[in-house]
């Protein structure tokens, strides 16, 4: 579940290792690309952490964080 704290909607990802972790990252770029939303990420070996929040808005949270996280989500389930 994405907590949001600080001005941002955070989680955090952990996979069997750092190719399944990094081929998520790849697939979640693409969708950010799309939608022109670019998260704030970070990566060691199997973990992804995420701390989304929209930069035009003053760095808080909006509905377009909730729908990168939406479709964060989808692609682990």
């Amino acid at each position: 579940m994405w907590k949001e704290e600080d001005n941002r909607l955070k989680k955090t990802f952990e996979f069997k290792d750092f190719v399944e972790a990094f081929g998520f990252m790849s697939q979640v770029a693409i969708i950010a690309e799309k939608m022109n939303h670019h998260p704030n990420w970070s990566n060691v070996y199997n973990t992804v952490s995420f701390e989304l929040n929209t930069h035009d808005a003053g760095d808080v949270v909006t509905e377009k964080d909730h729908k990168l996280a939406a479709a964060i989500d989808d692609l682990v389930k």
